[in-house]
């Protein structure tokens, strides 16, 4: 239990900037309403559905909190409060939990707001409620995921870095996501792209599960989820090995 005081000072400091956290929630927000408001005007009931659009808006908001959640990182490892804390008995999980936990409950927030606003602007939930738990785990995991990339940008990169890889994985995971258009039709390297990442398959699972599909139907694409979920937390915990050794 010795990272339990840590996350809790890494809550203090996430949650001691709210902007960060604001954007990571709203934009994904504005985003949904807007794209929402496009597909009644346009008559568009494919990907422009709240259906289609939700799950893929909640995995869109998790790549802002990648990014914030690795700035959070590199500024700790620039300053001089992660260095000293290299020396003290703690090992590579211990940091890994510590650097990762206060941000699950934002990422519950995340898909709770989204799904909120969805079912306000017309969703329709699964009519049961292991489908719901289903597809809430699916996201659970890739947003977990997704802060496990941001602590790997956060180890390797500088601040000024990750704002930028940081930028290119948000507009990679709008474009070959499959969140506004089908990769499918797309086809090609890009298709190909976008399968090769975990993103595409965490909203492919999830919208599959809204219309009824089980474990079965998605088991698949959710083990590709948890499988880049694992890799990530343990690139992670050897990034944090090979800092303590420096």
């Amino acid at each position: 239990m010795r990272f339990v005081e840590l996350a809790k000072r890494n809550s203090r400091e996430m949650w001691r900037d709210p902007v960060y956290m604001g954007l990571a929630i709203g934009i994904p927000v504005a985003f949904l309403v807007i794209f929402w408001a496009l597909g009644r005007n346009i008559g568009d009931q494919s990907f422009l559905s709240t259906a289609m659009l939700v799950p893929g808006i909640a995995v869109f908001g998790f790549a802002f909190l990648l990014m914030f959640s690795g700035m959070m990182l590199a500024r700790d490892r620039e300053g001089a409060f992660l260095p000293r804390l290299l020396t003290a008995p703690l090992g590579p999980r211990d940091f890994i939990l510590s650097y990762s936990l206060p941000y699950i409950p934002v990422v519950i927030s995340q898909i709770v707001v989204c799904f909120g606003v969805g079912v306000f602007l017309g969703l329709e939930m699964p009519g049961d409620a292991v489908h719901v738990l289903l597809v809430f785990v699916i996201l659970l995991v890739m947003g977990i995921g997704s802060v496990g990339l941001g602590m790997i940008l956060g180890l390797l990169f500088n601040v000024n870095q990750v704002s930028g890889v940081g930028s290119a994985i948000i507009a990679l995971v709008a474009l070959l996501g499959g969140i506004w258009i089908d990769l499918e039709a797309i086809g090609g390297v890009f298709y190909d792209i976008g399968n090769a990442l975990p993103f595409a398959h965490a909203i492919g699972a999830a919208r599959d599960v809204m219309v009824g599909a089980g474990l079965d139907g998605i088991s698949m694409d959710f083990y590709w989820v948890l499988g880049y979920t694992l890799l990530f937390f343990a690139i992670g915990s050897l990034l944090f090995r090979w800092r303590m050794v420096e």
